[in-house]
């Protein structure tokens, strides 16, 4: 059975002869009641302080297990962001590879052409001059053959000497 401190504020000891000091053992009690009833008040306090730490440890511990999944979430999401930046890179590095591969190839194709283009100039020049020189042989021979039908001509041939080819070279492409 447990004593309150008014239980012990109340008790009366029974007197015998020779008994105690009744106003001595009553402040006694008191003093005992006074003692007892603050040590009642500082359990009271420290159970109310007990009830409230553990409800505040239970809480941090809720919460230390949300940090847990979130820090876990958070580096899971950063390992995927980081393999989705690794393949978009790739992706990227890879699209910019073919367009240099085309770009390349329609330049290789522009040269081609170009070198084609300059071999056609080229011969259609060396035509052109193989054409020129055989209508200016044929004026020429022309020419002789005016000269060589009119013999009264003949004093002025010295002024017609200009009009005979210069000796020709064998490459057509000199034109």
């Amino acid at each position: 059975m447990r004593l309150t401190p008014l239980d012990i504020r109340n008790h009366r000891f029974s007197t015998r002869m020779r008994g105690l000091d009744a106003a001595e053992v009553e402040a006694f009690l008191r003093l005992i009641a006074e003692d007892y009833e603050e040590l009642v008040r500082e359990n009271e306090v420290l159970r109310d302080k007990t009830q409230r730490l553990g409800a505040r440890v239970e809480e941090l511990a809720a919460n230390e297990k949300i940090l847990q999944t979130t820090i876990v979430t958070a580096q899971h999401l950063s390992e995927d962001l980081k393999k989705t930046a690794i393949k978009e890179s790739e992706v990227l590095v890879s699209e910019a590879e073919v367009r240099a591969e085309k770009i390349l190839a329609a330049s290789h194709r522009r040269a081609a052409k170009l070198a084609q283009d300059i071999r056609e100039m080229k011969l259609l020049r060396a035509r052109l001059g193989t054409t020129i020189r055989a209508s200016i042989d044929t004026y020429l021979n022309l020419l002789d053959g005016l000269s060589q039908d009119d013999p009264e001509d003949a004093v002025g041939e010295e002024n017609v000497s200009y009009l005979t080819p210069p000796p020709r070279t064998a490459d057509p492409s000199e034109a």
